[in-house]
């Protein structure tokens, strides 16, 4: 497996937090996002993914060279070819729950607050910041307000889910944006949990190649 992606991208981190839990090797491409590379417009990436964004598996598939694209649908990939440990634990309500907490940073906070909507943001005018901690906040209190009552060590009971793959990187943009996390305490403390597991230390943005200060 081939993993292009970028150090500081939420959704790659996903994947790389996803492929250590589940103890799988792979190469790595770095593709830099910063402003002023771009190298995700680039033609060869576009090949990859016509929205040029990251992160892209590259996998081999029946004999044929498969990439894989957004970030959720190669979690899913990942977690029916290799069961073991589950991203989605418990029953199908639990399963459901992961689900949607996870879908609350993938389909509302992270969308909203990524470059390219940043970028069409500050050219209508407006500010970039204000915007991005406007709407980091409006998720984050809908995801503390769901997640306490089902929360135990994790977000959905006692093991780790895609809800939590989620949910550690979207912290760390949110402080990137200066954020206070004063009242999302379940999140947080779920946050160090995951912390402390070698396969989300291993997945961090700063033990990247890539890593810029």
């Amino acid at each position: 497996m081939k993993l292009y992606g970028y150090w500081r991208s939420s959704a790659t981190w996903r994947v790389r937090t996803g492929l250590h839990l589940k103890g799988l090797a792979y190469d790595y491409e770095a593709v830099n996002l910063a402003p002023g590379v771009g190298a995700q417009k680039a033609e060869a990436h576009r090949a990859r993914n016509p929205l040029a964004q990251v992160p892209v598996l590259e996998i081999v598939h029946d004999g044929q060279t498969v990439q894989l694209t957004q970030s959720l649908a190669i979690l899913r990939w990942l977690d029916e070819t290799y069961p073991t440990p589950t991203l989605f634990p418990g029953d199908a309500v639990q399963r459901a729950r992961v689900w949607q907490l996870a879908e609350v940073v993938n389909a509302w906070i992270q969308p909203l607050q990524n470059l390219d909507t940043l970028a069409r943001v500050e050219r209508l005018g407006a500010d970039r910041t204000a915007w991005a901690q406007e709407v980091i906040t409006s998720g984050l209190t809908a995801l503390e307000a769901t997640a306490a009552p089902l929360a135990g060590a994790f977000l959905v009971g006692d093991a780790v889910s895609l809800a939590d793959v989620c949910l550690v990187p979207q912290l760390y943009n949110a402080r990137r944006f200066g954020v206070s996390l004063d009242a999302f305490p379940t999140l947080t403390r779920v946050e160090a949990a995951c912390l402390a597991l070698p396969a989300f230390q291993a997945a961090h943005p700063d033990r990247q190649p890539d890593a810029t200060p």
